[in-house]
């Protein structure tokens, strides 16, 4: 069986049927971004809050002894501005900060949490700069809990976290924030062979809900061949954002507290030789763009630029473009709606971008509200959300039949 087949069946499906969703979440889904506190070309006030309905500041890093906050002048002015302005604005939507980061070593996490006293100062302090500067919620972005002892400390963690903010919002009668965490793209981690696996339990107990990072499968770190950012399908691993949501969801996690991770930004290769371009093709460095990274928006204007080939594959649900030597994988406008339908096959949370100033004049997010807040199209778009549930179920039946045949 060949995956290239898809478009042809899919259309003779499409052809036949006329089909519409329903949500899997009686008050929709939950639409997320980061904005990176550098990003200066787009402030809080440039952010379309008709977008989405949560938006995370990126990143704050607590005293690597104390693991209390020290907020100077210029932080607390960012802090206050985006808090402000996104109340503000018409929706108003809730705002979390994070912390951490991949830039982050996970060390500084791990010591921070091995203790009670050291994760009751950290806590506190979350809860004083979350009200402090007119948050709704914290977000915490450990990269990643790397022992089997981590993951039991971080259970501890958020388990204390929520018992304190419960106790904070009865004591001064506000809401109780909110309590998120961005997570490996799976619930078993395997990296630097040392597996653990995160406290499910807990997060279902004591997190409003998980984002799922599903993406970075393949970049810089293996330069010998190209490789997809953040496939949905991986016919030849596991590797994928269909395994790893199935996997959370396996171990029991509450379908509703899962939130997928969907990449505005690309990954870049350059090829060994121009002539052998498809995923798995032959590479000898990074491609265009910072250490073999671009935003999205700069995918396209490459695209454009550079007269680039651009390929969508259907057996990965992923892109690339081809320009010379120059490869670079990422999502578009049609992975990540086939992305959003598949999630809502799931009936999990909802989806997150990293990173809102990635998208190009909010191409990816407009569409895909679409999708996510109707399951079909307004007349007149190109592609419709029909189709994509349509091409989700066909690809579905794909997979099993591959897995039978394994």
């Amino acid at each position: 069986m060949k995956f290239h087949k898809a478009p042809t069946l899919f259309l003779v499906i499409l052809s036949l049927i006329s089909a519409t969703n329903s949500m899997g979440s009686s008050h929709g889904p939950n639409k997320g971004g980061y904005w990176p506190s550098w990003s200066i070309d787009l402030p809080p006030s440039a952010i379309d809050t008709t977008l989405f309905t949560h938006l995370y500041y990126a990143f704050l890093i607590p005293n690597n002894i104390t693991f209390k906050f020290e907020i100077d002048d210029p932080t607390a002015l960012l802090l206050k501005n985006f808090t402000t302005t996104l109340h503000e604005k018409k929706p108003s939507i809730k705002t979390l900060f994070s912390i951490g980061g991949g830039l982050v070593g996970p060390k500084l996490f791990s010591r921070m949490a091995l203790g009670h006293d050291s994760r009751k100062s950290f806590i506190l302090s979350t809860i004083e700069v979350a009200r402090k500067f007119g948050f709704d919620g914290v977000d915490l972005d450990w990269e990643f809990p790397q022992t089997p002892i981590d993951m039991v400390n971080f259970g501890h963690l958020i388990h204390e976290w929520r018992v304190e903010v419960k106790k904070e919002a009865k004591s001064t009668g506000k809401p109780e924030l909110l309590l998120s965490a961005a997570t490996y793209y799976k619930p078993e981690v395997t990296l630097d062979n040392v597996y653990r696996k995160y406290p499910v339990e807990s997060i279902n107990k004591n997190l409003d809900w998980i984002n799922a990072m599903c993406y970075d499968y393949h970049g810089s770190w293996d330069l010998s061949t190209t490789g997809t950012l953040a496939a949905l399908y991986d016919p030849n691993s596991k590797v994928s954002t269909s395994d790893g949501l199935e996997s959370w969801i396996k171990g029991k996690i509450h379908r509703e507290k899962l939130v997928m991770g969907l990449p505005l930004y690309g990954r870049t290769w350059q090829l060994k030789d121009p002539s052998l371009y498809g995923i798995g093709a032959p590479a000898v460095d990074v491609g265009p763009g910072d250490e073999g990274q671009m935003l999205y928006a700069d995918v396209e204007k490459f695209n454009v630029k550079n007269n680039a080939k651009v390929v969508f594959d259907f057996p990965t649900v992923s892109v690339y473009s081809v320009a010379g030597v120059s490869w670079i994988g990422y999502d578009d406008v049609r992975s990540v709606k086939i992305k959003i339908e598949y999630a809502q096959e799931l009936k999990i949370g909802g989806y997150f971008f990293w990173a809102v100033n990635g998208d190009q004049e909010w191409k990816i997010s407009r569409k895909v509200r679409l999708c996510s807040d109707h399951f079909y199209a307004r007349k007149g778009e190109e592609e419709s959300c029909i189709a994509i549930y349509l091409y989700v179920k066909y690809t579905k039946v794909v997979k099993r039949l591959y897995r039978k045949v394994d």
